[in-house]
This record gives structure tokens, C-alpha cells and sequence, in this order.
């Protein structure tokens, strides 16, 4: 089992950054792969970036690209979310994810965070 632990979210002010980040409990086959979804309320969860181990194909969708960088420390287990110029429309609680194949599924990932709530005010 693998345990995900999310810290950085917070309130911003529309044109700032915010950095987010998850460290998972234990280095697995599961955590080859990690990535980030969001749910703004009353919409489903999408997928926001995803990156494999050491750097590798990183993932974004298309509101993410140019904005968002994920990045990742395979020492620290860690994962990390860079968000830039981020918008009221980024507002969300943001998950972190590992272990998927396909990183646009939300059903695929074998293990999720909690959530932790961004807020965006302009």
C-alpha cells in the first residue's frame, strides 16, 4: 500500500503561483508514474499532468500546458505541481495520483491523495 500526502494549496490572487506537492509513503512499481487531477465544484475530476520516473514524458492537458510544470524527486518519492498565471478557473481541490497506465483515466490510478483545496481570487 502506498500513502499519498499532499501540502501547498492555498488562496491566491489571480496572476500568482502556487506550488504544490505530494510525497507517497514508499517507492513502488506504483509510483513509476505520478501525476496531479482537479475537481472544481460541480464538474468531474480531469487529469492535470502526469510524469514518469526520473523526469520522463511528462503530461499535461491543454489548459495545463505553458502554465503548469510538474516535476518530480525520485529520492524523496516526491511529486510536485508548479502553477503559474493561474486563473479564478483553476480553482479546485487537486489530487495527487501514482501507479497508471493510462494517466488520463481517473479510474486507473492505483492510488490517490486526499485532495487539498486551491483557491484562486481575483
Amino acid at each position: 500500500q502506498v500513502q499519498l500526502t499532499e501540502s501547498g494549496g492555498g488562496s491566491v490572487q489571480a496572476g500568482g503561483s502556487l506550488r504544490l506537492a505530494c510525497a507517497a509513503s514508499r517507492r513502488t512499481t506504483a509510483t513509476t508514474t505520478m501525476g496531479w487531477f482537479r475537481q472544481t465544484q460541480g464538474s468531474d475530476r480531469e487529469p492535470v499532468a502526469a510524469i514518469g520516473w526520473s523526469g520522463s514524458s511528462p503530461y499535461y492537458s491543454d489548459f495545463a500546458k505553458g502554465r503548469f510544470t510538474i516535476s518530480r524527486d525520485d529520492v524523496l518519492n516526491a511529486v510536485y505541481l508548479q502553477m503559474d498565471r493561474l486563473s479564478p478557473n483553476d480553482a479546485a481541490v487537486y489530487y495527487c495520483t501514482a501507479g497508471s497506465r493510462r494517466w488520463r483515466d481517473w479510474r486507473d490510478w492505483n492510488y490517490r491523495g486526499e485532495g487539498l483545496q486551491v483557491t484562486v481570487f481575483s
